[in-house]
């Protein structure tokens, strides 16, 4: 078997089905706990430390995982990570990193946890979780793809009032198609109520006014060095803490 073969045992479909349980059990929830971890790429012992610190916790509803789930794509880094990942005791949901994209990861990123661009809504927040790795399509995709954002920005308006936008490279790194930066930001301000943006990929803790006009964006570290962030949501506000294990 080639190492980027596609083919793999074990659970697929991730996203959907994880989704569907963040729905339910925040159905109605005034106050969340939501735990944002990235880049765990082939650091398998900090992450299965990284995920025994989630369970610990305990008010944890659910995790985001923000990209680079692999370093190379292969498929066996896909299942190592997932099964480690599987040990967390709440639903997570996963977005696919430029790491991911390597060889066929791709591919297997669409089988095991599914589409490119998502969102979902829990306790009225709508989570907008965007592909927004051009450099891996030579910027000849559209990545990140407006239209998608634009056709959800007054999509079921009526179950929610507040937005978080996830993604895993963040506007002028050298990932992101910063021809379109601007544009972007300005479909990021359309969502209602926005809160705050969320990103991995730097490898390093990040909270930053990028515009200058009170959008927040907040970068996750790499499990390498041992840290997380858990943001606390209400209908209020939000603040959030740097967990380190």
């Amino acid at each position: 078997m080639h190492p980027y073969d596609v083919r793999f045992d074990g659970q697929e479909n991730i996203n959907a089905i994880n989704i569907e349980r963040i729905e339910r059990l925040c159905s109605g929830k005034d106050t969340m706990h939501v735990a944002f971890i990235s880049d765990t790429h082939g650091w398998y012992a900090d992450t299965k430390d990284m995920v025994k610190s989630i369970n610990a916790k305990g008010n944890v509803d659910f995790a985001v995982h923000l990209g680079d789930l692999t370093d190379c794509g292969t498929t066996k880094e896909y299942v190592w990570m997932r099964d480690i990942l599987a040990g967390i005791r709440v639903p997570y949901v996963a977005i696919i990193g430029n790491h991911d994209f390597l060889g066929t990861g791709d591919q297997t990123f669409h089988r095991m946890y599914g589409q490119n661009d998502y969102t979902f809504i829990a306790g009225r927040v709508k989570f907008v979780c965007l592909n927004t790795n051009a450099t891996e399509y030579d910027y000849l995709a559209a990545v990140p793809n407006l239209d998608y954002m634009e056709g959800e920005i007054g999509k079921d308006s009526l179950l929610y009032d507040r937005t978080v936008v996830c993604m895993h490279a963040r506007p002028y790194s050298e990932q992101f198609n910063n021809n379109v930066a601007k544009v972007f930001h300005h479909y990021v301000k359309s969502f209602p109520g926005l809160m705050f943006c969320m990103n991995g990929h730097d490898h390093c803790k990040q909270a930053e006014d990028i515009y200058g006009d009170g959008v927040m964006y907040y970068g996750v570290d790499c499990a390498e060095h041992r840290s997380y962030m858990v943001f606390t949501i209400t209908v209020n506000g939000y603040d959030y803490e740097i967990v380190h294990y």
